[in-house]
């Protein structure tokens, strides 16, 4: 086991472990860290722990001192700077006529570094313009090119719930989402209507899905012959959620439908679904794009 505290620099940024030393840190203490980047300043949001080497990165680097008021100064002013330095990357970006958006501008706490990040359809040259931003600012220079998630994420908005974008106020770091998980939600496959502020899939989709999986392994699917208490028939609708399923019951003539608790019924025989089924004639490629 290793000793370690969690800490973020960004709101809904991601945790990364540091040793604490002989610091007892409380959460929602500012800390000075040092980083692959450089000494950074950010808060402690996991207090005291001990964690299993297999969940650290190493070699854990340090936490070199609990916040001081002058280094919660000196943050405040990078944060003044920052601002400056994004208008000032506009100008130079609209000089050089680069088809790119400006996203976020981010001073390491050290000044050592300012990194640019922004958008693209594809590669840009922005050689001329880091040699500008050079010469302006005096210190090393970085632009990164990041992804539509990303920008959703440094940016923020309103989701179609009505509320904060998750990305932005708690998700510390993006999940995988795919195609496959609405499906099984029994969702529509309209692009408009699963997609998120950043154009790909919603991330909340993610959130409920080991409940539809457990619940799918025990529901039969449409089709499938069942033995029932009122004897055997044919599922012709499920309802997942309620544990629910409609069936037709092999009675002559009879086109009743009878609903039954899924823990009532015995599967004779199954039926898979048809994984390459989608609804209301949306093409497959589209769908596909909004898992990347």
């Amino acid at each position: 086991m290793v000793k370690v505290v969690g800490v973020r620099f960004k709101k809904a940024g991601k945790v990364y472990y540091f040793d604490p030393g002989d610091l007892e840190i409380e959460v929602n203490t500012n800390v000075i860290v040092e980083t692959a980047r450089g000494i950074e300043f950010g808060e402690v949001v996991i207090p005291n722990r001990e964690v299993p080497e297999e969940k650290i990165v190493a070699p854990l680097k340090k936490v070199i001192r609990i916040a001081t008021e002058e280094d919660m100064k000196h943050a405040e002013e990078n944060s003044k700077k920052e601002k400056e330095a994004f208008g000032i990357c506009l100008e130079k970006i609209k000089k050089h006529n680069l088809e790119m958006k400006l996203i976020d501008v981010e001073y390491t706490f050290d000044n050592n570094k300012i990194l640019f990040y922004f958008t693209a359809d594809g590669r840009v040259d922005f050689r001329e313009l880091v040699k500008d931003l050079a010469a302006v600012f005096k210190t090393r220079i970085e632009l990164r090119q990041i992804g539509v998630r990303d920008e959703a994420k440094m940016m923020g908005g309103m989701g179609i719930c009505g509320r904060i974008l998750c990305c932005k106020s708690f998700l510390g770091e993006f999940q995988p989402v795919s195609i496959k998980m609405a499906k099984e939600q029994g969702l529509s496959l309209n692009p408009t209507k699963i997609s998120g502020a950043c154009g790909r899939l919603m991330c909340c989709l993610k959130y409920e899905q080991e409940v539809y999986e457990e619940l799918l392994e025990k529901t039969p699917n449409v089709g499938a012959i069942v033995e029932t208490p009122e004897g055997q028939g044919v599922v012709m609708e499920v309802s997942l959620l309620k544990g629910m399923v409609k069936v037709k019951l092999d009675k002559g003539n009879e086109t009743d439908l009878e609903v039954f608790k899924v823990d009532d019924i015995k599967v004779i025989k199954d039926v898979a679904k048809k994984a390459d089924e989608i609804e209301e004639d949306i093409d497959l490629e589209t769908l596909k794009q909004l898992e990347d």
